[in-house]
């Protein structure tokens, strides 16, 4: 075979041999392609379903939350029926109430359904729903299961009166913080509260808290 006729051979080889890599490289852009574009889809499918998955979950947080609204209000109303909603609502609340409301990180003393006789001795004998103390501060709370401003008056003039001191004596010159708390309350009953300088503790929403902090204080 004559030189000019090997390198002929030798050309038609090369070029034969870039054709088919030019095909290989052509094949795998088309698979790469194709795979991207499956990809693609199986994303778009996979945010599909994270959407759903979260609307789910949404629903079953808002699903959740009535629940247990619903599960603290008819314990609340079992509570009032039996006649133990301060012990099982109200007490219970007033720790965290004095803290995160009042400052009060340390309880000195804390008491349910404190009986007392006055310190003078023609004072009446007094009940107290829930007494909760901390430097400074003397929380007095008052629970009715069907509240009317009448018991909200009656409060107010207790408080005004300076009476507490024939009772506790040991806690003259403390800020008094006076707390009305029942398990349900229109908004006019609300501001009567607000009007008298008296925290109003009710069910709100999973929880018991105040609801005129701002009007208060």
């Amino acid at each position: 075979m004559s030189a000019t006729a090997e390198k002929l051979t030798y050309l038609e080889e090369t070029l034969a041999q870039v054709a088919y890599a030019q095909l290989k490289t052509e094949m795998s852009l088309q698979t790469l392609s194709r795979e991207m574009r499956e990809f693609k889809d199986e994303m778009r499918e996979f945010k599909n379903e994270m959407g759903e998955f979260k609307d789910e979950m949404g629903e079953y947080k808002d699903w959740s939350k009535d629940q247990i609204i619903l599960m603290n209000r008819q314990w609340g109303d079992l509570a009032n029926k039996m006649g133990t909603f301060v012990e099982d609502i109200v007490a219970p609340n007033l720790p965290r109430i004095a803290r995160t409301c009042f400052g009060c990180e340390d309880l000195d003393y804390f008491a349910v359904r404190v009986k007392k006789k006055s310190c003078k001795g023609d004072g009446p004998r007094r009940e107290f729903d829930v007494i909760a103390v901390c430097e400074g501060i003397f929380i007095l709370n008052e629970t009715k299961s069907s509240p009317e401003t009448r018991d909200v008056d009656k409060l107010a003039a207790f408080v005004e009166s300076g009476a507490r001191f024939d009772y506790f004596p040991e806690y003259e010159g403390y800020r008094i913080v006076p707390v009305f708390a029942s398990l349900y309350m229109d908004d006019s009953l609300v501001a009567y509260l607000t009007r008298k300088k008296i925290y109003a503790l009710t069910l709100k929403e999973d929880t018991m808290d105040i609801v005129n902090l701002n009007g208060v204080s």
